[in-house]
């Protein structure tokens, strides 16, 4: 009986972040995709250390052409084998990993702070304001993202900034779905109402107390928002309408490499690995976090 108290009493004194730390450690596949992801990133500002330091390097090892190893096959000498233009294709993948991962980054932090500040207005005043916001929002969602996206890129032009304002744009609408929900779920809570009762302001009742109740399942999307951006990043890059030419982004590599597939089988190989990896690993870490931030899984 002594024990079985002492236990509950230790499952009580965990905090938030120890309790969800050790329900998202079971799972084994969460952590190896989080390893992975880990790996990338650490890959990503090394290269951007490289350039920092010997700015050089980038035009020798990714984007100088040698002729002489044009299509070589896996060797010693070059691991993953060359490109069409004798490219080295190990570099230009490990340095082509800043360019996905920042995309998916960059563009799923834009759409959680502006979906959320909208769906936050949305949730907590509710009536006209709440049906105008969300009757856009449904219009927005008609259109697949992936397709909005290409008509804000061809229409803006093809760049990496482009592409980045695209993307964010297409995934706003579903993150200011998911904080509106959570909003609505507690904005007539007792805490809410006290807080009002004591003059706090509209503001400081959304980031003070609203906010973090929308936090999990935000975490969780914007998880697997990233893997889904990683991939119409690439995609868009494969039609010509992302990251440009020699820059080494994954579907751009593969855009060039479909030529030469029958020939250099590599080439479009050893992208499509990293790409499928790469994905497979956010949505491990994500489906990680789901069980781990889930109420119904606390025992």
């Amino acid at each position: 009986m002594e024990k079985t108290k002492q236990g509950q009493v230790g499952m009580g004194q965990r905090s938030l972040a120890q309790e969800t730390w050790r329900r998202f450690k079971r799972n084994r596949l969460a952590i190896a995709g989080m390893v992975f992801i880990g790996v990338l990133l650490a890959i990503s500002v090394i290269t951007v250390i490289l350039d920092l330091v010997n700015p050089e390097l980038y035009n020798d090892l990714v984007v100088k052409n040698d002729l002489l190893n044009k299509l070589a096959k896996p060797s010693p000498e070059h691991i993953l084998g060359c490109d069409e233009y004798g490219r080295d294709l190990l570099f230009r993948i490990l340095w082509g990993t800043r360019y996905s991962l920042f995309a998916g980054v960059v563009t799923i932090l834009a759409a959680i702070l502006v979906g959320g500040t909208i769906g936050s207005i949305a949730g907590y005043y509710g009536k006209i304001v709440d049906n105008c916001i969300m009757r856009v929002m449904d219009m927005m969602m008609t259109v697949p993202s992936l397709v909005l996206a290409m008509a804000l890129v061809a229409a803006l032009g093809p760049s990496l900034v482009n592409l980045l304002i695209a993307l964010s744009v297409s995934q706003i609408p579903q993150f200011a779905r998911i904080v509106r929900s959570s909003v609505l779920s507690v904005k007539d809570a007792e805490y809410i109402e006290a807080a009002r009762a004591v003059g706090a302001s509209d503001v400081h009742i959304i980031l003070r107390y609203i906010v973090p109740n929308a936090l999990s399942p935000v975490i969780v999307q914007g998880t697997l928002g990233v893997a889904t951006t990683i991939l119409n990043v690439a995609g868009l890059s494969f039609l010509g309408l992302g990251v440009e030419p020699p820059a080494p982004e994954w579907g751009s590599i593969l855009s060039s490499a479909r030529m030469y597939m029958r020939e250099a089988w590599h080439i479009s190989l050893f992208p499509g690995i990293a790409i499928v990896l790469c994905i497979l690993s956010l949505n491990l870490l994500g489906d990680g976090l789901r069980d781990a931030l889930d109420p119904k899984q606390k025992r």
